[in-house]
């Protein structure tokens, strides 16, 4: 099952916990059932039916640009990380 690694500002949601293993297809199934699980976690995650501004998918060590419908391997590792834009020199 694809495991996705919680970010810290969510782990108050989840009772801490750092990651958890979910049966989910895609990325938008893992946050459903994450939610489901620790409710609260997709009003966090999402926009409406997006990725919220700011965020990144990673997938197995990749940004996926492809969205919520991004196909997860039983093996796949998920990361969600705030975006870093870059400032003044």
């Amino acid at each position: 099952m694809p495991v996705v690694h919680i970010p810290a500002l969510l782990r108050p949601l989840t009772g801490g916990a750092a990651r958890q293993e979910l049966a989910a297809g895609t990325v938008r199934e893992l946050i459903l059932e994450l939610d489901a699980l620790y409710p609260g976690v997709r009003a966090r995650l999402l926009e409406g039916d997006r990725l919220r501004s700011g965020l990144s998918i990673f997938v197995d060590g990749l940004v996926r640009r492809e969205g919520l419908d991004f196909e997860l391997a039983p093996s796949s590792e998920v990361h969600f990380i705030p975006a870093i834009a870059g400032g003044e020199r």
